[in-house]
């Protein structure tokens, strides 16, 4: 007999993985920020096999439903998060300097 049952395991790690995962991001240098954003569209990419395979092993209409949901969420996550880096990194590069033409001599009199 247990004493306590698995879904009190579960919401404990559920709030403990809160609890460090907003201090690990919190923390972090500005520096490290766009980084540590393509780490987690690269995770959130492995959600999205996981939804897929939820997905494919439900047998009711509502699990195949709620599955396809969570792809289709995971998939604008995804990319959603790929086009914020991309913006980001963006704004590290540096401008480039407009082509000063050279014009035709003035000549004075």
């Amino acid at each position: 007999m247990d004493l306590i049952s698995d879904g009190i395991y579960n919401l404990i790690i559920f709030v403990l993985a809160i609890y460090v995962g907003y201090h690990v991001v919190w923390n972090v240098t500005p520096a490290l920020h766009t980084p540590l954003m393509a780490v987690t569209n690269a995770i959130s990419a492995i959600v999205i096999v996981g939804a897929m395979l939820a997905a494919a092993l439900t047998v009711t209409p509502l699990g195949k439903a709620m599955g396809t949901l969570a792809v289709a969420l995971a998939a604008v996550n995804v990319f959603g998060g790929f086009l914020v880096t991309r913006r980001m990194l963006e704004m590290f590069k540096k401008k480039a300097r407009a082509v000063e033409t050279k014009s035709a001599p003035v000549e004075k009199h």
